[in-house]
């Protein structure tokens, strides 16, 4: 299997910005059906990251997301094999990563995009080893 990150990330790529509030975000999610947004800088380039788990420990609506947006975020480049952002997002136990082209984010990664990718393989299940000989002395 040889697909780029390209072929699989969504383009549309809702962002936020440091002083949106949590309400906005709330609601970004909401409208748009999406659990995670990129935190972008003057340059398009990604500083932060914030999902739906970070909105529901009851904050208030007025909070700005620059407080409790995490700021280590886990990119991919656009033309890297999925198979980067698959290991990526096991490693750091993350569902989304934020795609970028020359640090400008340029679309995201779920892993539910990656369900799909291999759902649509219909994978095999191999069959099970055989016992191996024990040589004699």
């Amino acid at each position: 299997m040889n697909v780029k990150i390209a072929d699989l990330m969504a383009k549309r790529v809702i962002v936020a910005q440091p002083h949106h509030t949590v309400a906005h975000v709330r609601q970004l999610f909401e409208r748009n059906r999406i659990h995670a947004v990129p935190i972008v800088g003057p340059d398009s380039e990604a500083i932060g990251i914030i999902s739906s788990a970070d909105l529901a420990r009851g904050l208030k609506d007025e909070t700005p997301i620059s407080r409790i947006m995490t700021k280590e975020v886990t990119t991919v480049p656009a033309y890297n094999d999925v198979s980067a952002a698959a290991r990526a997002m096991r490693r750091r136990k993350i569902h989304h990563i934020v795609v970028t082209h020359e640090k400008r984010v340029v679309g995201m990664i779920s892993s539910f995009d990656l369900l799909k990718l291999v759902e649509g393989h219909r994978f095999a299940a191999k069959a099970a080893p055989t016992p191996g000989k024990k040589s004699r002395k």
